[in-house]
Parts: structure tokens; sequence; C-alpha cells
């Protein structure tokens, strides 16, 4: 496969920065802009599916037991099927991957919004529905980012994936609003219609669709890169040796998982914050969840116009330890105003380290590994009920705010701890190598293998 000069992004002379270095670079390149608006609608359906099956399962069986375990049918199978979606997308062509899978979401959708309008539907209907969804995600997600790289280049890396950051925070933010006012406005002001959140589901299923469809617009078809000699099993093996062995694939990946750990509880615990130390109701709530959210937005937009920063390592280091102090902080105040200022900073510092993060990794890795290393790293958030489980102890036990406190603090302390050890880590500049531009002014270049 070869990439013209039109497919690569410019660089300035001597080859330091890229040339374009607009807030809005990455979106300028065609099939980056059709795979972000797919990513965008796939981001509000599950987001607002969400909303709409919870609504209806609580209604129907009243048990908040069994919307842990929708949630669960949806989660698990990205634990269990992440390491194949990446054998899938360093085996297979990217684009007839991500294309079908969403196009299978739209349908299994689709079949649920029958059900669910015909007034059938049973607490089961959501479970099989979930594992069906969360199956597609698994082995579609390591496709569609190790795709990223190939589409925008090297350069482009942070600004892409901080425009991947931020629709997802956009969709978390409206998402479920606009869902609670679809089932409002469908069913008539009766909130527990079937048909209400039925005519939701034929919206959630043409979100996916369109998903699919923008995917059918790219020119690139995402080659695979690996040769597929090996067993599938084997390239599940080379996947794991590849993160054991080096040391900044590895660090960067064990550095996404302490914020799963300990810089995520906040979001399980503000709503208790809310109403144990605020005092607060759902307006409240629902006013600190849009102050995070504003906070990640500006949070990923910083990062899309400072792609060419440089000491990035230093950076990583320094957001996720600004992260876990900004949750100590929310633990130790107790008023409306520090509380929304230290969510803002929680959210800025969250996108600004996730995005970074992901962004090394994938420009660190081979290209051949990709996707199986970004199957790993998927697959290793799941831990984060690892954390959860004993933050939650401490604040049922003590307070919500010693939880959040000790949840900041364990970050914070634990980041500074790798900072001594990772030294290639913490060394890393731009994370990738500048193109210069005599390279650039040749007709046909190749990507790097």
């Amino acid at each position: 496969m070869q990439t013209t000069v039109e497919d690569t992004p410019a660089t300035s002379h001597p080859g330091l920065v890229p040339a374009d270095k607009s807030l809005f670079a990455s979106l300028k390149n065609r099939d980056y802009f059709y795979l972000w608006i797919g990513m965008v609608g796939s981001a509000f359906a599950m987001n607002m599916q969400l909303i709409a099956q919870g609504w209806l399962v609580y209604e129907m069986t009243l048990s908040a037991v069994n919307l842990a375990w929708v949630t669960m049918a949806f989660t698990l199978p990205q634990v269990l099927f992440s390491l194949v979606g990446g054998v899938l997308a360093d085996r297979l062509r990217k684009k007839p991957v991500i294309m079908s899978c969403q196009a299978l979401n739209g349908a299994v959708t689709l079949a649920m919004a029958f059900v669910v309008i015909s007034g059938n539907v049973t607490f089961w209907d959501f479970i099989w529905v979930g594992f069906l969804n969360g199956t597609l995600l698994a082995l579609s997600m390591p496709a569609r980012t190790a795709f990223i790289p190939e589409i925008v280049g090297e350069a482009l890396m942070f600004n892409a994936m901080a425009f991947n950051t931020a629709s997802w925070n956009l969709a978390r933010i409206l998402g479920p609003a606009l869902a609670g006012f679809m089932i409002a406005m469908f069913a008539g002001g009766d909130t527990s219609s079937e048909y209400g959140v039925g005519l939701v589901y034929f919206v959630l299923s043409a979100l996916y669709f369109v998903s699919s469809f923008t995917v059918l617009l790219m020119k690139h078809g995402g080659e695979p890169l690996h040769d597929g000699e090996k067993s599938p099993l084997h390239d599940i093996q080379d996947g794991i040796k590849y993160v054991i062995h080096s040391p900044i694939v590895g660090g960067l990946i064990l550095l996404s998982i302490m914020p799963f750990l300990f810089g995520l509880p906040v979001n399980t615990l503000l709503p208790a914050f809310n109403i144990d130390v605020l005092a607060g109701g759902p307006e409240d709530l629902g006013i600190l969840m849009a102050a995070m959210g504003i906070g990640a937005i500006a949070g990923s937009l910083t990062l899309a116009k400072l792609g060419d920063l440089r000491r990035k390592g230093f950076w990583l280091f320094a957001s996720c330890i600004g992260w876990g102090v900004a949750v100590a902080m929310l633990g130790l105040t107790d008023t409306r105003f520090w509380a929304m200022l230290t969510v803002g900073v929680v959210g800025f510092s969250s996108a600004l380290n996730m995005s970074m993060n992901r962004s090394l990794v994938q420009l660190e890795v081979s290209p051949a590994m990709r996707g199986r290393i970004m199957s790993i790293d998927m697959m290793s958030h799941g831990l984060m009920p690892l954390g959860l489980l004993p933050i939650s102890i401490v604040a049922e036990r003590v307070s919500v705010q010693a939880g959040l406190a000790v949840s900041g603090v364990l970050l914070a302390a634990i980041t500074a701890g790798l900072w001594l050890v990772m030294k290639q880590v913490r060394r890393i500049d731009m994370g990738f190598e500048p193109v210069p531009l005599a390279v650039l002014t040749q007709p046909e270049i190749r990507p790097r293998a």
C-alpha cells in the first residue's frame, strides 16, 4: 500500500512540528472526518441506550440489582472478547470490520425496538441485546482505534485522539438528557410507556446504521499489516509478550490502569457526595456532571491544539498527578462552588491524560501490533472494580469525603512512584519522529513499517 502526499499530513520546515497546527487539523482529513462522525453517532447511541434501557428496566422490575445485571451484560464482553477484536484488527481489513459491526449493532437494536414497542419485552431481552452490543463493541473498537494513525499520520495523532475523547464526553453529557427528553416526548408524559422507549430504540438503530454508512464512505481500507502466519492464539500471546517486554508500551498501559483504579471511582461516588455532603438534589448532580463534562471537553480540545507539545512524558505524569490531587481536593470541600471547580479540574485532567496516553501507545507500538495492543489496553480497563470496591468501603464506613480523599491521594502517590522507576516513559518527547520536508515533497512515500 502506498500513501500519496495528499493523504499525508504536511510538516513544517525543518520537519519538527506539523505545518497545520489548527484546532481542527485532523478533521480536515476526509477519511478521519467520516470515521469521527461515525464514532459520534455510535457514542450517542450507546449513551442514550444506557438511559433508555435503565429507565424501562427499573420501571418493569423496580430492582437496582437488575440494572447492574443489564450493565454487566454490556461490559463483560469487553473483557472477554477485546483480545479477539485485536487479532481481527491486525489480520483483517479494518474498514469492513468496523462497518459490519456497526451495521450488526443497528440490526440488533432495530430488533429490540420492535420487541419493546410491541409491549412484549422482558428483562432477559435487555440482557441478550446488551451482551451482543458489548461483544460487537469489543470486536470493533481495537480496529477503529488502530485505524486512526494509518489515516491521519503520526504528527496528527494527538489532535485526532483528542477529538475522539471529546466526542465521547459530548455524548456522555448530551446523550442521557436527549434520551430522557425523547422518552418523555414520545410517551406523551407517560414515562413508563414501552411505546416511548421503543421509539427511542428506533432512533438508536438509525444512529448505528449512520455510523456504519459513514465508514463506507472512507477511501482507506485499513489493510492488515500483520502476515497472519501464526494461529490467533499465538497472535494474542505475542501481543501480551510485546507489552511485557516493552518498558515504554507496558509502562504506558500501566499508567492508564492506575487512573481507572483510583481516578474514575469519583464518577460512581459523585451522587453520594452530592447528597451526603452538599445536600443537593437531582438538579445539583446534573450541574456537577455537566461541570465535569465541560472540563473534559476543554481538556480534549487543549490537547488537540497542543499536539506538537514537547516533553509529553512529563505532561503525562503531571496530568495524572493533577487528576489525583483534584479528586483528593474534592474530598476536602463541602461547598457547591468548590465542588464544581474541582470536578471541572478532574474532567480536564482526565481527558488530557487519557487522550495523550492512548496516542503515545499507538505511536510507540509497531503498526503490525496496534490492534492487539489497543485490545489489551481496552481489556485492562475492566479492572476498575478492583479499585472501586475498597474505595467504596471507605466511603461507606467512614465518609464519602474520606473515600474521595483516599482515592485521590493513592492515584497521585502511585503515579509519583511510577515517575521514579519509569525513566523511559518520562523521557518521551513528542511521541513521534518528525518527517523532514524533503521527504514529503517526494511524489509518493511509503508509510513506516
